[in-house]
């Protein structure tokens, strides 16, 4: 897209590189045509064929018995925790940094009535298992809550879109099983795992009864998510779907578009990955004392760069990255986000581009220096 912007005035030459999301992703022209001539019905009854098909192959490849399209990550998070958390005074347990208990506006307290224990999340997305075997509430009396449910995300979105790794999960889905509780994946990005790691989506998810993903992430479709299970898991999320008005019609048509996602989207995640530690690499080159990033942490699509806010403020540094001058070299708008105080947050997918990332990596250095040198003033 091209367009200027100087001064804060939109003009018409400059290329806009939006990376604050991959959620701003648009759907191809494959996943438009098979949304045109999608075949539909009624999903509430069962009956659209479509939606029936991307629940199968989703179901099988994420290896459990079934699964449920449903509008958003964060309603498949939400029903989720209704159906593992459907006892009266119950707590899940998850991460400090965890999307369900950052982004997702308290719904587990809010909707679901149930509170939540927090353990610390570590730098790479994981929690001390100790600290989680403490957080499990054994034999408890009248005057506790009931813990019922693990919550992990995977990727990590605060962590910088870090992969759990395998033999984590694997300690965790046991602890579970020891205590008769149960693990849920937030796992929006679970692909990105899947393609970073090298392993199937089925493995990755192998140690939680339950797993979701977002079909309208990095894999480009333009609604919905997966939440996948066991079948009798699948027939209480259904109900809970329903009295979230979730109950969809002719969702086939959306559907369409997530089954195109699932043929032609995994595999291409690796450009991505490369296109972020692209970035990181740019930014590392300049050997800045205001502006960090960790390159042997950077996985997949999603990267950090984390600023010294007493020499630059975030809000100061996105508008400076999208703001083009005239005596700016780079005529680029490069667009972030902030999610904590002192980085902002760079996300790649697949409408971005190789000259894209090359026109990105010359604006944020361009600006790095900028800072850099009034900095020695």
């Amino acid at each position: 897209m091209y367009e200027k912007i100087i001064n804060g005035d939109v003009h018409g030459d400059v290329r806009i590189v939006d990376l604050r999301s991959d959620t701003i992703s648009k759907p191809t022209q494959q996943m438009r045509e098979a949304m045109y001539n999608a075949v539909v019905g009624d999903d509430v009854y069962g009956e659209d064929p479509t939606v029936a098909e991307l629940e199968r192959r989703s179901a099988e490849l994420l290896g459990k018995e079934d699964a449920l399209f449903v509008v958003s990550g964060t309603m498949a998070n939400l029903i989720a925790i209704m159906v593992h958390c459907d006892q009266r005074g119950s707590e899940l347990i998850s991460g400090d940094n965890g999307h369900t208990f950052r982004f997702e506006q308290g719904g587990s307290a809010q909707i679901a009535g149930v509170q939540t224990a927090l353990v610390k999340n570590l730098d790479d997305g994981t929690f001390n298992l100790d600290e989680l075997r403490q957080r499990i509430r054994k034999n408890p009396d009248m005057h506790e809550p009931v813990t019922s449910l693990i919550v992990v995300e995977n990727t990590h979105n605060l962590c910088g879109g870090k992969v759990l790794p395998l033999e984590w999960l694997e300690k965790v889905g046991h602890i579970a099983r020891e205590n008769d509780i149960v693990v849920h994946m937030d796992g929006a990005r679970i692909m990105n795992a899947a393609v970073y790691l090298q392993v199937s989506p089925k493995r990755v998810a192998r140690d939680v009864d339950t797993v979701c993903f977002c079909l309208s992430k990095g894999l480009g479709a333009p609604v919905g998510a997966i939440l996948s299970g066991s079948k009798s898991f699948i027939v209480k999320a259904k109900r809970m779907r329903k009295v979230l008005g979730g109950g969809w019609r002719q969702a086939g048509i959306l559907a369409a578009a997530g089954l195109v996602a699932l043929d032609t989207m995994i595999d291409r995640l690796h450009k991505d990955h490369e296109h972020a530690y692209r970035i990181a690499k740019a930014i590392y080159s300049t050997k800045s004392s205001i502006f960090k990033v960790d390159l042997a942490t950077v996985q997949t699509n999603i990267l950090l760069m984390y600023v010294d806010c007493s020499k630059v403020g975030i809000k100061e540094l996105q508008r400076r990255l999208q703001t083009v001058l005239e005596t700016d070299s780079v005529k680029a708008s490069v667009r972030c986000t902030s999610l904590k105080y002192n980085c902002v947050r760079f996300v790649l997918y697949w409408e971005i581009s190789a000259e894209d990332v090359q026109l990105a990596c010359d604006k944020i250095q361009m600006v790095i220096r900028e800072y850099d040198e009034k900095s020695k003033i």
